[in-house]
């Protein structure tokens, strides 16, 4: 299932999205829905966004909406360069690279990455749907990715802004904050700190997410991608799945 297919089944059962806030999406007719996909890791802090919404606007108070060079352009270097522990110059682009080490906070193959000379990160910001930050090595410094793009000064500012607060956040969040649902979750996935790897048959997958939307959860619609931890939700959210009969014809052994 596709990311596109999985916005129409929502919308079909529960109507148009009209307020989101934390791990929550809130529709039309009344459901919140416990939402595990967070745009393929890019609201992992959350859909409100925070403090990056918060400079985003404050920036484009200032007219600042055009994509030329500004004080905000260097900013996200710094931020990506304390995130990645290595100095690093920053470039945007909105296809996924073939090359690079792909980075993602709290996975265990994405420590002590500060050898390696490009790495890719998605910003942990909503609204950045195929954006992708290309950072580069100093040992690098001739590399430049093919089709970069440019961002405008609020959009660049937003980001550096929850690079920060991502920082902040796996300096708190930990393992913990993981394994409280492990008792209904570890039957479907297996967890990897707060990522999900579906243990789910594949031919049986597309059927397990419409089953999940069903009960109100919103999974990865994508067998090889992963599903996230909800931070902040608390147990009952998964009560229905747990207590649905149906779900053991998905759950593994």
């Amino acid at each position: 299932m596709t990311e596109e297919q999985l916005k129409k089944e929502i919308f079909a059962r529960y109507g148009a999205i009209t307020r989101a806030r934390g791990c929550f999406l809130y529709t039309k007719k009344g459901v919140r829905l416990t939402d595990m996909y967070q745009a393929g890791g890019r609201a992992i802090l959350g859909w409100g966004g925070g403090d990056a919404f918060t400079r985003l606007k404050n920036v484009l108070n200032r007219g600042l909406t055009g994509s030329f060079i500004s004080e905000f352009t260097f900013q996200i270097d710094k931020a990506v360069s304390e995130l990645l522990e290595s100095k690093r110059k920053v470039y945007f682009t909105s296809e996924k690279p073939v090359s690079g080490v792909l980075w993602e906070p709290w996975k265990e193959n994405s420590a002590n990455l500060s050898s390696e000379k490009v790495i890719c990160v998605k910003p942990p910001l909503p609204w950045t749907d195929s954006i992708y930050m290309i950072c580069v090595s100093e040992d690098a410094a001739d590399f430049c990715p093919e089709k970069t793009i440019s961002l405008p000064s609020p959009v660049i500012a937003g980001i550096t802004r929850s690079v920060y607060d991502l920082i902040g956040a796996m300096k708190e969040r930990e393992e913990k904050d993981w394994f409280l649902y492990d008792q209904v979750l570890c039957s479907y996935f297996e967890r990897k700190g707060p990522y999900l790897e579906p243990k789910v048959a594949e031919e049986k997958y597309d059927d397990f997410v419409l089953f999940c939307l069903e009960l109100g959860i919103i999974i990865n619609p994508e067998y090889s991608g992963h599903s996230i931890v909800p931070f902040g939700a608390d147990k009952g959210v998964f009560s229905k799945l747990k207590k649905d009969e149906r779900g053991n014809s998905y759950a593994a052994g």
